[in-house]
Formats: structure tokens, sequence, C-alpha cells
């Protein structure tokens, strides 16, 4: 069975996005986080996202200067499998992408059956509250960034019920930066 993971920064206050989606605050010039980020990059994985995540991500990881100042990360974005779930999306344009209008629970459990890479959602708010409330994801990656925002988004909005995680691993990095793997307490 193909495991499912979400891969999110959020702060201290727990948000993944500021109140207008900005996302500026999680990207650190600081080499040992670099390197990091350069190997998630070199790892295989389908990449799931919803609408707003993959507009972003489309938007930038094709450019240029997105392979001036992350090659490595750029190579794998744009060459990776990718799906988007978008219920007003027409057609999706950036490579290796397919669009999926139907039900994200449903399709993630089909397409956990089904052989294949690891799934890894990045961003994606609302699909990750959804296929967390149906224990669909495996385990959770979270950057926790030392920085409050005050307002913003969290990743598990509109959550109907208590979610319990088990943690599995920490790392700290030097920008203050602290990663924390969880995997669904049973």
């Amino acid at each position: 069975m193909r495991k499912l993971m979400v891969f999110n920064s959020v702060t201290l206050d727990g948000y993944f996005t500021g109140a207008d989606g900005d996302l500026s605050w999680a990207h650190k010039a600081d080499p040992e986080w670099q390197d990091f980020i350069a190997g998630n990059a070199r790892g295989e994985s389908e990449m799931v996202f919803g609408r707003v995540t993959y507009e972003m991500m489309a938007s930038w990881w094709p450019t240029p200067q997105a392979r001036k100042s992350m090659p490595e990360v750029a190579e794998r974005m744009n060459t990776a499998s990718k799906v988007v779930f978008s219920k007003t999306l027409d057609r999706v344009s950036w490579s290796n992408t397919k669009l999926l209008k139907s039900d994200p629970a449903a399709s993630i459990r089909k397409m956990k059956q089904q052989p294949g890479p690891e799934l890894i959602i990045f961003g994606s708010g609302s699909i990750v509250a959804q296929l967390a409330q149906s224990g669909l994801i495996d385990e959770y990656q979270i950057v926790l960034n030392p920085l409050a925002l005050g307002r913003g988004r969290t990743m598990f909005e509109g959550l109907k019920k208590p979610l319990n995680l088990k943690l599995t691993k920490t790392r700290a990095f030097k920008n203050g930066n602290v990663l924390l793997l969880y995997e669904r307490a049973v």
C-alpha cells in the first residue's frame, strides 16, 4: 500500500499560511536548511495539491528564477508526477500533472491501493483536513518555524473531530526550524 504524507511549514501559533496567503516566512536562505530541502527533493513521490497550492507552485517552479535559485528542487518539482484536486479548474498546464475533479478522499483511497511511489501533499490545507478526517494520512512532516503571525489559516481548518498523533522523530535546524514527524496514533 502506498503511503500518504503531508509536508508543511507552520508558525508557532499554528498557521501554515498568513491571512493573505503569504508564505515568504517559510523560505530561509540558510545553507543547512537548503541542503535539507534539496535532499528531500531527491526522493521519489507523487505530489498532491489542492487548486490554490497548485496554482502557486505551477507559477513558480517552471520559471528560470526557480531553476537558478534551487536547481535540484526545481528539477524534481517539474518532472515529478502531480495530482491536483479542483472543482473549478478546467485544465492544468504544469508538466506531469493530472486534474481530478472527484472526491479527494475516495480518489486517494484508490491511489493508495495502486502501485506507485509514496504520495505527498504540500500546502493544500483544505485537502489535508479532508484526508486527515478520513484517516488517510499516514505521516505528518511539520516544520515548526520560530515565528508567530497572529492570524492566518491552519492546516486543519474544518476538522470535525480530534486528530490524535504520535511523535516519531524530531530534528532541529540552526535557523530555528524544527522538523516534527508524526503518524496517526492507533
